[in-house]
Formats: structure tokens, C-alpha cells, sequence
């Protein structure tokens, strides 16, 4: 697995792209969140559209970040995560059809390889700074969604407000990297113009 190395105005870029990029994701997962808990918990209707909606928006999101800093070809863990992301979001809509337990053992499948592709994503970029929060994002998608699994094979009753603390903690890293960035942004321009 290679690092990925940028010179210096190529990293500033990158780092610029990137925190845009994590606070659209946090804003994005927030209002989701809140839709869950406000909405989709009493209309079948809007949680089926938020569940379908969720890993499509995670495949779209993939895509244009893998765009956006180089391509899907040598960004291959991201190109990999569209195509799973984009696999759930069928998957899913699939699975809406029989059994909120087999949309619960989906998202748990889906979240396990994200976050297992959302980490080695991390560990290449980690020249450009706060994937330490991307790694630590992508482990606990691949732990979570071991228990989405367990939950899904139990007899309790399964819902969208399940899932929704996984939206959750996703917006609080993508806002922690992005916080991240922005600080470790201001420190570089202090330092260059008091050199």
C-alpha cells in the first residue's frame, strides 16, 4: 500500500480540497441524523428513502472526492468504496422490501467494508494531515457494523434509529478532520509569512 506524496503546493491543495470536502460530509451526515430521529422514525416512507438514500450519497461522495484528487485509478480504495457503497444502495433498497433485519445485516455489511476502505484511504493520505480521524472512522464503521449484523440475527425490532448514531459519529470525525485541517492550514500561512 503506497503512501501518497505531494509537494508542497499540491498538498495545500489537497488539504484545502479536503477540508471542504469533510465539512459538506458532516453537514451532510448531521442533517441526515436529524431526519432519522425527527422523521423517519415514525414515516416508513422517509426512513426507507434515508436508508436508500445513505450509501448512495457515500458512493457519490467517494466518487467525487477519488475526482477530485487524481482519479479513480490511483485512488483504488476509494474507487472500491463507490462500487460497494453503490452495490448497498441496491442492496438495501432490495432489502426494503422483505425485512428491516436483512436492511439492518446490510447496512452491517456495508459498513464493515467502508470503513475497512475508508481506513486504508486514511493511511495513504496521511501526509496531508488529520487522518488520524479517518482511520479511527474507518475502524469503528468495520466494528459497527459487526454489530448491525449481530442486531440484525436477533428477534428485537430493528429501525432506522438503529443506524442513525452511526450517521452520527461519522458527522463528529469528518468535522474533527476538518477542524484538523483548517487549524494545521492557519499554522502553515502564520509560519510562511513570519519566515
Amino acid at each position: 500500500m503506497n503512501s501518497q506524496t505531494f509537494p508542497q503546493p499540491d498538498r495545500d491543495a489537497a488539504s484545502r480540497w479536503l477540508k471542504s470536502y469533510y465539512f459538506t460530509r458532516a453537514a451532510v451526515a448531521v442533517v441526515w441524523f436529524a431526519a432519522a430521529f425527527a422523521v423517519g422514525k415514525t414515516s416508513p416512507s422517509v426512513a426507507a428513502a434515508l436508508l436508500v438514500a445513505y450509501p448512495a450519497w457515500d458512493a457519490l461522495a467517494n466518487f467525487v472526492d477519488a475526482q477530485r484528487s487524481g482519479g479513480l485509478k490511483p485512488n483504488s480504495s476509494q474507487a472500491i468504496n463507490v462500487a460497494i457503497s453503490a452495490f448497498a444502495t441496491i442492496a438495501v433498497a432490495g432489502a426494503l422490501t422483505r425485512d428491516l433485519h436483512v436492511v439492518m445485516a446490510v447496512f452491517g455489511t456495508w459498513a464493515i467494508l467502508a470503513g475497512l476502505f475508508q481506513l486504508i484511504t486514511g493511511v495513504r493520505r496521511w501526509k496531508i494531515g488529520a487522518q488520524w480521524a479517518m482511520i479511527l472512522a474507518g475502524a469503528q464503521s468495520a466494528l459497527v457494523g459487526a454489530y448491525f449484523i449481530k442486531q440484525a440475527t436477533g428477534s428485537a425490532t430493528v429501525g432506522i434509529t438503529d443506524i442513525a448514531p452511526y450517521a452520527a459519529f461519522g458527522a463528529l470525525y469528518f468535522l474533527i478532520s476538518g477542524i484538523w485541517l483548517t487549524i494545521a492550514q492557519a499554522r502553515r500561512h502564520a509560519s510562511g509569512r513570519a519566515a
